[in-house]
């Protein structure tokens, strides 16, 4: 018998019993301190199930509530009948109910032989390493705290902030250098029995019973003053989330802690049978004794950590709906935003689409309804086509159409004629590649047969539109990746334009375009240009028409040609 346990139990009883028979079946004694607030038939059934076992020892004396002195007198206790009842036990290994053991304990036996002289316990001073959570490093040692952070929170603040603010400070005994760590270690005879046994124990305990969280400093500190030789370190496995609690391993967990080589994991979910039935129905043959390595997995809990407190690009979490601006990525991949290609071009949708690969909608954001390819009602995540529920937010349902299509490039007009309430999202987006023709409106507009001063004045609208989103799109806050042309910079070589629009959808695309939709018959725009200036309104936008080169308009009237070369 050279090394024993001490368990802390309070719940998943049935669990804790599970493996305390293991470990003394092993030739370990266990000493098993069982919350007293547990109701007394559990713990008469607890017993019952133990009693045939001569090398485990319960004892029932504390309320062991989460961050009180409580826990402290419920280690020293039961430690102290371990060394008292098994005085050939050379190692303690302090567990919890939910802890399981990970290697034979014949393997952990040899490590510690191996060791036989060494103090295995997290202990770092508060002043190199500000780890702890909750804004609480020396703090907790020169405050008081009466009162339970969990059960009466409110009491708990309000007498830290009034300590604050009169410059309350207890004093630190002189044999006490705080330190910090794990709760759970694994100690030797030596320095146990030491702890225990100090002579100035009374004056160290009355000292700690106002500490806040002692069992993970209580004997952290000791261990640091009679230890002769101490690794600071724990060998159990435990990792903890961003806000300080633990997590917990399920059975999909199995691979992962093997690869940790720790010989104990906490906190195992009670119900992870196949984690019990794997680490404790084995044979309990050594094998080769290992260091304990939790580095192996930490890449995975650092990322983890990293996801719960960022989370994914794109996807808000259900739960809430996070602060504008802390959102890590505002979509979950590229797309394209085309304005005035759609008025250029016949039938340049599906043209698009062809060429590029991507999915090309209509306009998404037009007054009357969402208009997704193919003029589908309903897309991927059942967005709907409704007006009504994409305007009620239009940040929501841009990131979840995004969102909801990974791995496929998303394409869809914008124009004046849209809510524009979504620009400034698009605008901020790093994702989005949005590329402007200015002006294109005017090819719609001068085949209008609607009265001239309505036509005028609907053109006055959709250029002040325009600036408005120029403004936008090259204001300060802009991350988009932007292209703006007029019209007529746009119509002096469109197959440049186009191919420079398909291979940016589509980087993998190096050949050249050999044809380019039919454009709409240009006939009489300038004229309808010109018409707009003699009204007093000035199509700036639109650019120098009639700079355009001879050969341009011809084309385009023929409809398909061939890219320039």
């Amino acid at each position: 018998m050279t090394l024993g346990f001490v368990m802390l139990c309070h719940i998943s009883l049935d669990r804790a019993a599970q493996v305390a028979r293991h470990w003394a079946e092993q030739g370990c004694p266990v000493v098993i301190h069982l919350d007293s607030r547990v109701p007394g038939p559990r713990q008469a059934a607890f017993r019952e199930k133990l009693k045939d076992v001569p090398d485990i020892r319960v004892i029932s004396r504390h309320a062991c509530e989460w961050g009180t002195w409580k826990i402290v007198r419920a280690t020293q206790d039961a430690a102290a009948l371990m060394l008292r009842d098994f005085p050939d036990v050379q190692h303690v290994f302090l567990a919890s109910g939910s802890c399981l053991p990970l290697r034979p304990v014949a393997e952990l036996r040899e490590y510690l032989a191996a060791r036989s002289q060494t103090d295995f316990i997290e202990s770092v001073t508060t002043e190199d390493v500000g780890w702890t959570i909750g804004g609480l490093n020396l703090e907790r040692f020169t405050l008081r705290f009466p009162f339970s952070w969990r059960t009466q929170r409110r009491l708990f603040d309000i007498y830290v902030r009034w300590q604050r603010k009169v410059g309350f400070r207890r004093s630190i005994p002189p044999s006490v250098v705080p330190h910090l760590g794990s709760q759970w270690w694994c100690l030797t005879r030596k320095t146990l029995s030491a702890v225990l046994d100090a002579p100035d124990r009374p004056a160290i305990d009355r000292y700690f019973r106002r500490v806040w969280i002692p069992d993970e400093s209580y004997f952290q500190t000791l261990s640091r003053r009679f230890s002769s030789d101490l690794q600071s370190r724990s060998l159990t496995l435990a990792k903890f989330d961003f806000q300080g609690k633990p997590h917990v391993f399920y059975d999909d967990h199995l691979q992962l802690l093997r690869r940790s080589d720790c010989f104990v994991a906490r906190k195992i979910w009670p119900k992870a049978d196949k984690l019990y039935s794997a680490f404790l129905s084995g044979a309990d043959e050594p094998g080769v004794v290992a260091e304990p390595n939790p580095g192996r997995i930490d890449r995975l809990f650092a990322k983890a950590v990293e996801r719960s407190i960022r989370g994914r690009p794109g996807l808000y979490m259900q739960s809430r709906f996070p602060d504008i601006g802390s959102e890590r990525g505002m979509t979950a991949g590229a797309y394209q935003v085309i304005q005035g290609l759609s008025d250029i071009f016949e039938d340049f949708e599906p043209w698009l689409g062809k060429m590029s690969g991507a999915r090309v909608h209509g306009h998404l954001f037009a007054p009357d309804r969402v208009h997704f390819a193919g003029e589908d009602t309903a897309f991927n995540g059942a967005l709907s086509d409704s007006a009504a529920l994409r305007d009620y937010n239009p940040r929501a349902f841009m990131a979840n159409l995004i969102w909801n299509t990974r791995g496929e490039r998303q394409c869809f007009q914008f124009g004046p004629k849209d809510n524009q309430a979504i620009l400034p999202f698009l605008a901020s987006d790093p994702n989005a590649r949005i590329l402007l023709v200015t002006g294109a409106w005017a090819i719609a507009q001068s085949r209008s047969s609607a009265d001239f001063a309505d036509v005028r004045r609907l053109a006055a609208q959709y250029q002040r539109t325009e600036f408005a989103m120029i403004d936008v799109l090259r204001g300060p806050g802009a991350k988009a990746r932007v292209q703006i042309s007029s019209l007529a910079d746009f119509l002096e070589n469109p197959a440049e334009r186009l191919q420079s629009l398909v291979q940016g959808m589509t980087p993998a695309t190096v050949r050249k375009l050999t044809e380019i939709p039919r454009m709409f018959d240009l006939t009489g725009l300038g004229e309808f240009l010109q018409t707009l200036r003699n009204q007093g309104m000035q199509p700036l936008l639109v650019g120098d028409f009639h700079g355009l080169s001879p050969r341009t308009a011809p084309d385009a009237r023929r409809g398909r040609r061939t890219a320039a070369k």
